[in-house]
């Protein structure tokens, strides 16, 4: 056997890993088109994808394998480059918005914009993640939805003066194990991925070339186990959605129908439009005849499902009928489909149509066939990759691996990091957490270890997140590392020097006790007295007097004792020493005087990032702590991308901090 050619730089090997089928195409651009070399298709043996998922990695190798090793033969070339895409019906859309301080002396930068819409699509990606098993998520691309300054709207905030920079967007992400199930099967074919964008992307760019962009279009693709729909106008591709129904529901009708297996129904629905007499044998081994007709009438009721959940995802995201629609896929051949599209979107027939006319606008072949609907996304995923729509993007690599993109045009070095897994916190890095202390009666803030700053290079220079990324580029990205939160023990605190006593929380405790954030620390004099003095009220002080003059009593030492002890009751004790303690009991009370219980204010007034509050007297008549506040300052600590700052009347106050009247408090993001 001849020994086959390396595969050119400028050959392009594509596969469209379908639900029922893979579909091979190769080509070589030529005079700002993509010229088709050849196709090849091959249908699974049995089912290996669930709606446009791998689901056996294995199977689908074999098959990508299969459909390789016949194009090698027929070009005479070894293929080891593959284009893919990724099935639309995994996507996932959320919102995020993140803000950053700003000094307010220079204009805002690119680069400081760079790390506000970084900040806002991780904050999106954390909404998607599970809290008990985070996934990695692959960003797909991302809308700026609106700008603010200091509260107010922008469209743009470069070269703005200000002092809060806040950015919306919503974002779309494709879930890690969907795209690494991918590029396994790609693995275990011996094919390395070349590059990779979205099945509904892929289908647009061979169905609606960028010059009709400027309409608003919409693109259908009817797999056998999904429907991708990709919306474009002003330009640009403006929105991604899919529906659950595809062609597998027809198939699946006429099984129940007519008692036939999956791959009976399969071939009789092909038959539609085909042959007017359809033969089949049912699972009880009898042969049957229907006409096309009856065949027809049957898969009424599943078709119209499919058109009314085309119609409802295209409303739903772009807000009404598109001004146009093309079907594609296998199941768009459907007699009579298009039709129902049209009446459940209320749009003229003549509106919808089957792609396939302008793939001539992107694509041509010398004897093959390439105006089959169902040929939209492999010859959109040749097309993106040999006519530059995806950047050039299998040349760019990333820690010596190729990049996953998934969208054209201008990629930032952010861009490229958000897609491959990475997020604001990788690329910028966090401080330790700060802990904020009060010791004797004076508020300490420890300050958290600096972030270890991330590495970003572009062909070995250092970069900034805004750097955009050419093709051919070599990006080196090593990610921040958090810095470790503030750690002190009492002792650590209070110095080397320090020989007294100390009490953490009215508790005494040892030096070597590691504190925690908001403890409240007081020193003690080393001295004979009781071990566990109080800390916090005088009049506890001023009760210990009392319990030394009580218990000497008994004894016959007043003569020898008295003297430290007369300032006190000097004439009590020698008449009646223990009934005198008795009465004397009364007298510890006398200090509590200045604070009575009655009357007390019904509330507690105080101030709350600038607006008045007014908080009930508690039932037990407990204080409010800062921590109670956090309620009210409208922050989603469940959701939190920032630290957040205490203050209590212009200094940092830790959450056990009690509250008095007349506070002014802030509790603000950082």
């Amino acid at each position: 056997m001849a020994e086959y050619k390396a595969q050119e730089k400028d050959l392009i090997f594509a596969l469209d890993i379908g639900t029922r089928s893979i579909v091979g195409v190769v080509g070589r651009p030529a005079g700002g088109k993509l010229k088709i070399l050849d196709i090849e298709l091959a249908e699974h043996g049995k089912r290996a994808m669930m709606d446009g998922q791998i689901d056996d990695i294995k199977q689908v190798a074999a098959l990508a394998r299969t459909v390789t090793g016949r194009l090698e033969e027929r070009l005479g070339v070894k293929l080891e480059r593959v284009s893919v895409a990724a099935a639309g019906r995994a996507l996932r859309t959320q919102s995020g918005s993140f803000s950053i301080e700003l000094s307010g002396d220079a204009p805002i930068d690119a680069e400081q914009i760079s790390r506000l819409e970084a900040g806002a699509v991780s904050a999106a990606e954390e909404v998607l993640q599970n809290d008990e098993e985070r996934r990695q998520l692959f960003l797909v691309g991302y809308t700026v939805a609106q700008y603010r300054l200091d509260n107010y709207p922008l469209s743009n905030l470069q070269y703005h003066n200000g002092k809060i920079a806040e950015a919306d967007v919503v974002a779309t992400f494709l879930p890690g194990e969907v795209v690494e199930s991918l590029y396994a099967a790609m693995r275990s074919a011996g094919l390395q991925v070349a590059s990779l964008t979205l099945e509904p992307i892929a289908a647009m760019n061979a169905a609606i070339p960028a010059e009709l962009r400027l309409l608003n279009l919409a693109l259908v693709d009817i797999g056998a186990g999904t429907t991708d729909i990709a919306l474009c106008r002003d330009g640009s591709v403006v929105g991604y959605t899919m529906a659950t129904v595809a062609g597998d529901e027809i198939t699946e009708s006429i099984m129940r129908t007519y008692l036939v297996d999956f791959r009976t129904a399969e071939r009789m629905k092909q038959s539609l439009g085909v042959e007017e007499d359809i033969v089949y044998r049912n699972i009880l081994g009898l042969e049957e005849h229907i006409s096309a007709a009856e065949l027809g009438a049957a898969i009424q009721e599943p078709m119209h499902r499919l058109a009314g959940a085309i119609a409802e995802q295209i409303s739903s995201v772009n807000g009404g009928p598109p001004s146009a629609l093309f079907l594609a896929g296998g199941g768009s051949r459907l007699s009579g489909l298009r039709e129902k599209v049209a009446k459940s979107l209320e749009m003229d027939e003549k509106r919808v149509a089957i792609a396939g006319n302008n793939y001539a606008l992107s694509v041509f072949a010398d004897g093959l066939e390439l105006e089959r609907p169902e040929y939209a996304t492999p010859l959109g995923i040749a097309v993106s990759a040999g006519l530059g729509l995806l950047n050039d993007s299998y040349v760019v690599l990333l820690n010596g691996q190729p990049a996953k993109l998934f969208r054209s045009g201008v990629l930032t070095l952010r861009d490229i990091l958000l897609m491959n897994g990475y997020n604001y916190a990788d690329m910028v890095g966090r401080n330790g957490k700060s802990m904020s202390l009060t010791l004797d009666g004076k508020h300490l803030v420890l300050r958290g270890e600096p972030a270890a700053p991330a590495v970003l290079q572009i062909n070995e220079a250092e970069a900034a997140l805004s750097a955009v990324v050419h093709a051919g580029d070599q990006i080196h990205f090593v990610p921040a590392s958090p810095g470790a939160p503030a750690a002190r023990t009492l002792g650590e605190l209070l110095g080397p020097n320090f020989s007294g006593r100390a009490a953490v929380n009215n508790r005494e405790v040892p030096l070597d006790t590691p504190l925690a954030h908001g403890d409240v620390i007081l020193t003690l004099e080393r001295s004979s007295a009781s071990p566990a003095p109080p800390v916090r009220p005088a009049a506890a002080v001023q009760t210990e007097p009392v319990r030394h003059v009580v218990n000497p009593a008994p004894v016959s030492r007043a003569p020898a004792q008295p003297a430290p002890q007369s300032p006190v009751r000097p004439a009590a004790q020698p008449v009646q020493p223990q009934p005198q303690a008795v009465q004397s009991a009364p007298q510890p009370v006398q200090p509590a005087a200045p604070r009575p219980a009655p009357p007390k204010p019904r509330v507690l007034g105080l101030t709350l990032n600038g607006a008045p509050l007014s908080l009930p007297v508690k039932a037990d008549g407990s204080p409010y702590y800062l921590m109670d506040l956090l309620q009210y300052s409208g922050i989603d600590f469940d959701h939190l991308n920032r630290p957040v700052r205490l203050e209590v009347n212009g200094a940092e106050q830790g959450f056990q901090y009690e509250l008095r009247a007349r506070d002014d408090v802030t509790i603000c993001l950082e």
